[in-house]
Formats: C-alpha cells, sequence, structure tokens
C-alpha cells in the first residue's frame, strides 16, 4: 500500500515538473496589442533547435562534399560555402519570423525589386561561380589536364572559382570563364592518361599500290621517336576520293599537348618515303577550256 502511493506522488511530482516547463515555454516574451504576434520561451527554444540542426546537416554537407578534394580546391568551395550559409541562415530565421506572426511580406517585397536588378546584373559572374563549384565537386578537369572548348587547346594551370586559367601551345593564356562548361562540349585530353590517338592523314595517285602504301607508312611511324610502339600504329584505307586514294595513319602519343610537332615529323617521314618510292600524292587539277566565237 505503501508503495503504491510513493509511486502515485512520484507520479504527481513529474506532472508537475513537466506542467511547469510547459508554463515556461508559453512565457510571452513579446506581443502586439493586435495579438498577431506573439514571441513565447518555447519559440525562441524552437529557433535555436532549427539553427542547430540547420548547422550539423551544413557540416556534414560540406564534410560529404570536399571529402575526396585536393586540399587547394576545399579552401576555395569553403569559400564559397560560408557565403551559402549565411543565406540558408538568413532564410530560417524568415521562415521563424513567419511563424511567429511578424509579416516578412513587406521586407520580400522591399528588396525583390533590388534583388532582380542585383541578380540580371550578376547573371554570368553567378553562373561561372556555380559552374566553378560544380567543377570543383565533381572533378571533371583537374590541374594538368588538356582541354578543348571551342575549338581553342591549352593545359590547365589553375582552377578558380570564375575562371580557368589554360597555356596553349604558344604559350598563351587562355582565360576560359567557367560557364562554358555547362554550355559548351567539353573535351577533356588526359581524362584516361597522357596517351592518346592522332592520326595523319594522306592521298596517294589513283594506281599506287596501296600495299606498299600500307607498308611504308608503317615504317614511317615505326621509325618516329615520339611514337609508342603500344598500342599498335594502324592504317586505314579511308576513301577513293575524286583524285586520289585516302590514307589514315593512327598512332599513340604520350604527349597530346605536343601533338603537333610528332604528326608534322611523321608528314616530313612520309613526303621523304614516297618520293624514294615513286609514289606521287596528288593534288586536285582542273581542264579549263576557253571557247572563242569568232566576229562577223
Amino acid at each position: 500500500m505503501n508503495q503504491n502511493l510513493e509511486d502515485i506522488e512520484e507520479t504527481i511530482t513529474k506532472s508537475s515538473i513537466w506542467e511547469n516547463i510547459i508554463d515556461f515555454t508559453r512565457l510571452h516574451l513579446y506581443e502586439n496589442e493586435a495579438g498577431t504576434i506573439k514571441i513565447t520561451v518555447g519559440f525562441l527554444i524552437i529557433v535555436c533547435i532549427f539553427f542547430v540542426l540547420t548547422n550539423v546537416l551544413l557540416r556534414f554537407s560540406k564534410k560529404l562534399m570536399t571529402r575526396k578534394l585536393p586540399k587547394e580546391d576545399k579552401a576555395k568551395f569553403n569559400t564559397v560555402f560560408t557565403f551559402s550559409r549565411w543565406f540558408i541562415y538568413l532564410v530560417v530565421l524568415l521562415i521563424a519570423f513567419s511563424t511567429a506572426g511578424i509579416n516578412v511580406n513587406a521586407i520580400l517585397a522591399a528588396s525583390a525589386g533590388l534583388l532582380i536588378g542585383v541578380g540580371l546584373a550578376l547573371q554570368t559572374l553567378f553562373q561561372d561561380i556555380i559552374s566553378g563549384i560544380f567543377i570543383l565537386v565533381d572533378q571533371s578537369v583537374h590541374v594538368g589536364d588538356i582541354i578543348e572548348l571551342e575549338g581553342k587547346v591549352g593545359r590547365v594551370e589553375e582552377i578558380k572559382l570564375r575562371t580557368t586559367r589554360a597555356v596553349t601551345i604558344d604559350n598563351k593564356v587562355l582565360v576560359i570563364p567557367n560557364h562554358l562548361y555547362l554550355t559548351n562540349s567539353l573535351y577533356n585530353w588526359t581524362q584516361n592518361g597522357t596517351k592518346t590517338r592522332e592520326s595523319v592523314y594522306v592521298g596517294v595517285a589513283y594506281g599506287s599500290d596501296v600495299e606498299l602504301v600500307k607498308k611504308l607508312l608503317l615504317q614511317v611511324a615505326s621509325e618516329c621517336e615520339d611514337v609508342l610502339r603500344y598500342p599498335e600504329p594502324l592504317v586505314l584505307f579511308t576513301d577513293f576520293a575524286d583524285s586520289s586514294l585516302n590514307f589514315k595513319l593512327i598512332v599513340t602519343i604520350d604527349d597530346s599537348f605536343q601533338a603537333i610537332i610528332p604528326k608534322s615529323n611523321l608528314r616530313f617521314a612520309i613526303d621523304k618515303i614516297f618520293r624514294e618510292n615513286n609514289i606521287s600524292i596528288p593534288f586536285p587539277q582542273r581542264d579549263v577550256h576557253v571557247v572563242s566565237q569568232g566576229t562577223e
């Protein structure tokens, strides 16, 4: 009997504590005359909980997105993430004000025109920054990669949030706005490694010994120091053109950025060996007939 009384007294005591806590959370800190805006202790506690949860989620998201980034790229990403975090906090704060009954529409309406104007003016800048974040997170382009964009080829030297800096084979600096990666097709020559397959095209006159042509082209490729032995060079008979039999010599080189040099050496060697073996490289010819009309 005494045990039951003690349990009842303990239950009553716990109920009283919970009632006191609930009454404390309902304590009004501010309320306007119309009663439309009410700020209580419980409201502030909920806001704090939301901010803590938001902070935890943001930290987890940042850790998840930067776990595979290099140290330099991680620092760039953290800079942008800091600004984004304050923007998210502002959104949470506005939601909290709206829940408390504070009219945030007036604030949004007053800033809408300004935000639209700034957004239009900085549209390209935002596109570049967002694209830069995608590049850092996706890791589709790295420093040292050889890329081709809009017909321009360069070796990537630095990736920033707004632009990517590359150097062409002519040692010219190529500054690429990052938004071009989203609106154009990007060719990464070294995504699968530094080895690339390059082609040299040549045409020979009709009547030439095509087997001899194939043999000579493979010989030229095997004697070129810049051409790798594996994968082996390949010769393709590509077409019966108007004035020539067209061939394509396919070789593998280790430095695609300097591909223009071994391809030039191959052309020199092909011209020399063709001359030695009496194989002519034709050029288009046209017969012009002039018809003269006699005068009466």
